[in-house]
Parts: structure tokens; C-alpha cells; sequence
């Protein structure tokens, strides 16, 4: 993006930690983008990085078809930080030697350095690191040293200092390095020189001017959910183009209580965008009646959506944009899905689709951001705390925590529940706790007592996850007493279910959502 200084480039070579290394740069205030390890020596240098890390991945440099990057990155002359895998592709790229290990590091390890580069400036000299490794570095390239070591690591951080080539054996990205983040803030900012040009507040500034740019005196029409993504994207627009933008708001009787009075009070009553309000709950519902299996949910909700949203925006007349909440992390996952290096989790329903049919251009001004970027981007530009602090809510919404059939009646039920958790665990002070909350009614029946009579009503499970980025998560260790609170409230409080229980699952092996 251009403005915001050069960048820090990642090559990903397959690991499931490249998005968290462009995640911790950027936190060092510096602007940071993941491209395939396979990007062409012309294209890479193109982007003019300020500086190049090699990630790590699931390869060994001695299999044949070891993911290598073009022989001419050494001769960019910017800084290069190799890790785990990296470090060993650098040390084998240049002529060092590497070899399995007899003592493998997984896990936890005590790292000694003696650095005087800059690199490890301000570090500990003993200090937490994590590892998870098979190969280790054996004999070094010429030009380089070992300034750190671990129990089993005589190499686990290398320099060859006159180059300004690093590598760590170990992972700085991850929390359990405590250390971690101040040794990827010492890279940029002592070895490549980068200055904190990156915050939300000149990317307002910047993405305002290419928005303008973009659309001169065009008509963008956005899909607004209510969610962080579209909400932010809606009113970064809006800043920019003013009444060039309709937003258009799909009630499709799967939304939490209130959300839709909320929409509308937030974007057309506060911001004075254009907001067409579209109430298609009977139609959602009428459709997936008698439906229980969750894919064939998704593709209901999913498929009518879009037809519902093509109706409405042919009545609006033309539009020449399609404004999407695109984030970082889909387009990485799209490179992904076609031929980039990375295991694909996910297809995402923010990325292709609804264009190709209505004939307009993609506006996605959120694509360089990252999740906790938008939500202070929103921050930036006055959105609620309520809006932009709020914990991810599925697509498909309360379809897929709607276990088994949908009714009205279920529905209705669900979004009591819901309601009452989330009142709770905001009066407990744990929300920002909290990465996701949430509610499933589940498709069974248990015996209850009641005042004094017997009842037959339905089970609910809570659940609520700690996580950086979703792709793992933990279930939250609740205070006994706002278990207790919350499953008194709902039992006393929503008519059709007299059990709560709650989701002790981690990620892996379950997913956050049910379905």
C-alpha cells in the first residue's frame, strides 16, 4: 500500500504461523505482507521490501521438492531473518549443512545469546523460547556466527551480520516465546531501518484517498451485515464518497435479538448513510423448514441470500461497485486455495461470488487489514464499541447454532438464550475476555422439574473460546458463578429449555461453531 513505508515481505513456505509473523510486525508498527515463497525474483523485488522473513514449514530442506525461493533473494540487499524452516533454508542456500537430529526440540526451550548486532538488543540473555523442529543446522554458512543457543541448538539464532542475514531457530511469533514480539520489532526497526509508519490513523488518510480514487463519481452498493467487517468497511467508505454508497441490510430471521434495530439506529440514524432495509425472515424460514443437516443449511441461507440481494439491487438500479468486508487472512486463503503454499482451511464467502453475476467491480478496502486492525480502524472512525468490539457471528448466523431444524419457535428460543450469556458475561467484565460466545440449541429433549411439575423441554450448550486468530482455540475457564448465574437465568427465563450445559472442546480437535 503505498504511503505507509516499504515493506516487510514474508515468504510462506507453508506454515501455519506466517499469518502470526506479519501479525507481530505489524504490531511494531510497520507494515508487513505475506507473498508464496515461489514469487518471482522480478515481482518480489518490485515490492521493494524493506526487509524479507523466511517462515517456517512442514518441509525439510533435504527433500527434493523442498519449497526453495529464487537463488537472486540473497542479492536484493535487504535484511533477511530465516525461521525454523527458514533458518534452515538459508543455512543450506548458502553452504552451511544441515542434518537430522538425534535430539529433536518440540515445545519449550531455554535460549542463551550473546548478541551484539542489534538483533537480540534489550532480549534477556536467558530467556523462554519455543521450538518444534527436526533438522538442525550442523555447520554453518561462511560469514555467519551463532549468537544464541538452546540444550540441544548450538545454532538456534545465527547472524552473519556484514549481510544483514539472521535466523532463529525457534518461533518468535508465537506467545509462547515470550520475548518473541521484541525481537521481531528489533528486526525491522535495527536491521531494516523502519520507522512506525504503520496505524490506523494514516490508513484512514490513505485508504480515503484510494477509495476516491478507485470510484471517482461512481455508485458503490455494500451488503451490511452488522458484523465488524462490512460495518467498518460501510463507514470507511461512506467517509470517503458520502452518498455514493447505499448499504443494504438482509434480515434473514437468523440475526441475534435486537441486531436489527441496532443496524439500522447505528448506520442510518448516527452515520446518515443510505440504508435500504431489506425483512426477508419469512423467506429464510419458509425455506429451510424441515431441513437439519448443517451444509445443506449453509447452501439455503447462502444461495437465498444472494438471490434476495440481486432483486433488491436491480430495483436500486445501476450500481458500478460491490463493496466487500474482504480481510487479509481471505485473501491469503484464497492465493492458498489456488496454488500458493499454505494448507487451505477454508473457502471464504468474502472472496468471488456476487460480482461475477451482478456485473460490477469489487471495492474491498479492508483487504491489507487484519481482524484486530479493523476493529481499531473502526475505533478510528467513531463506529460503537458495541459494533466494533463484538465477537465474530457466522454468516449463515443463528442457522448453524441451530442445531437439527430451524422454527420460529426454536429460533426464538436460541436468541433468548443468547441474550441472557452474553448480558452475563458482560456484567462479569469478561467479554474482552472472550474471543467468541455463543449459544446452540441443540436437538435434544431432557426431563426437568420445574415448580412443582415435570417438564420436557430442550438442552442448550454454552460456549466460549480464547484465540489470536481461530485457527486454534481454547475453551474459557468461567468463574463457577457466572456458569451458575447464566444457566439459573435461562432455565427461570426462556420458556422452552430446562438444561444448560457447557462446551469444554478445544481447537483442534472440535471447530468453534457446532455446524
Amino acid at each position: 500500500m503505498q504511503g505507509i513505508g516499504r515493506p516487510i515481505v514474508v515468504l510462506d513456505f507453508g506454515a501455519q504461523y506466517s499469518k502470526l509473523i506479519a501479525r507481530r510486525v505489524r504490531d511494531a508498527n510497520v507494515y508487513s505482507l505475506i507473498v508464496p515463497f515461489n514469487i518471482s525474483y522480478d515481482d518480489l523485488k518490485a515490492l521493494d521490501p524493506a526487509g524479507i522473513i523466511f517462515s517456517g514449514g512442514p518441509a525439510s530442506v533435504h527433500l527434493d521438492d523442498a519449497p526453495k525461493p529464487d537463488l537472486q533473494v540473497f542479492d536484493l540487499g535487504v535484511p533477511i531473518l530465516g525461521i525454523c524452516y527458514g533458518v534452515q533454508l538459508l543455512a543450506d542456500m548458502l553452504g552451511g549443512t544441515v542434518e537430522a537430529s538425534d535430539d529433536r526440540e518440540y515445545g519449550v526451550a531455554h535460549l542463551e545469546h550473546y548478541d551484539g548486532t542489534g538483533f537480540l538488543d534489550q532480549v534477556e540473555e536467558h530467556t523462554q523460547v519455543w521450538m518444534s523442529h527436526g533438522d538442525r543446522i550442523t555447520v554453518l554458512p561462511d560469514g555467519f556466527e551463532s549468537i544464541g543457543r538452546t540444550e540441544n541448538s548450538p545454532y538456534a539464532a545465527i547472524a552473519n551480520a556484514a549481510r544483514h542475514f539472521y535466523g532463529v531457530q525457534f518461533h518468535p511469533e508465537v506467545v509462547h516465546t515470550p520475548e518473541g514480539k521484541r525481537i521481531l520489532a528489533n528486526f525491522v526497526h535495527n536491521i531494516c531501518g523502519c520507522m512506525n509508519s504503520w496505524t490506523m490513523g494514516n490508513y484512514v488518510d490513505l485508504a480515503v484517498k484510494e477509495i476516491r480514487e478507485q470510484v471517482g463519481d461512481k455508485q458503490v452498493l455494500c451488503g451490511l451485515s452488522g458484523g465488524v467487517d462490512s460495518s467498518v468497511a460501510a463507514v470507511l467508505i461512506h467517509k470517503a464518497i458520502g452518498d455514493q454508497l447505499t448499504c443494504m441490510f438482509v434480515n434473514n430471521g437468523l440475526l441475534r435479538k435486537g441486531e436489527d434495530v441496532m443496524v439500522q439506529e447505528v448506520f442510518r440514524d448516527n452515520f446518515h448513510i443510505k440504508l435500504n432495509y431489506i425483512d426477508a425472515e419469512d423467506r429464510f424460514i419458509d425455506a429451510l423448514a424441515g431441513v437439519s443437516e448443517p451444509e445443506a443449511k449453509r447452501k439455503i441461507i447462502g444461495n437465498l441470500f444472494v438471490v434476495v440481494f440481486e432483486e433488491e439491487a436491480t430495483r436500486l438500479g445501476h450500481m458500478d461497485f460491490l463493496a466487500q468486508g474482504t480481510l487479509y487472512p481471505d485473501v491469503i486463503e484464497s492465493v492458498s486455495a489456488t496454488g500458493g503454499p499454505s494448507v487451505t482451511i477454508k473457502s471464504h464467502h468474502n472472496v468471488g461470488g456476487l460480482p461475477e453475476k451482478m456485473n460490477m467491480k469489487l471495492l474491498e478496502p479492508l483487504r491489507e487489514l487484519f481482524k484486530d486492525e479493523v476493529r481499531d480502524l473502526g475505533r478510528e472512525l467513531g463506529l460503537p464499541e458495541e459494533v466494533v468490539g463484538r465477537h465474530p457471528f457466522p454468516g449463515p448466523g443463528l442457522g448453524v447454532r441451530c442445531i437439527g431444524e430451524i422454527t420460529r419457535e426454536r429460533l426464538a428460543t436460541l436468541q433468548d438464550a443468547d441474550e441472557i450469556f452474553i448480558e452475563e458475561i458482560v456484567s462479569a467484565g469478561l467479554y474482552n475476555d472472550i474471543w467468541q460466545a455463543l449459544v446452540c440449541l441443540l436437538p435434544v429433549r431432557s426431563v426437568g422439574v420445574q415448580g412443582d411439575g415435570r417438564t420436557y423441554e430442550e438442552v442448550c450448550s454454552l460456549r466460549a473460546v480464547t484465540s489470536e486468530d481461530a485457527m486454534t482455540a481454547d475453551w474459557f475457564r468461567f468463574p463457577p458463578e457466572v456458569l451458575q448465574r447464566v444457566s439459573n437465568r435461562i432455565c427461570n427465563e426462556v420458556q422452552h429449555i430446562n438444561r444448560v450445559l457447557y462446551d469444554v472442546t478445544s481447537k483442534p480437535p472440535g471447530t468453534i461453531e457446532w455446524e
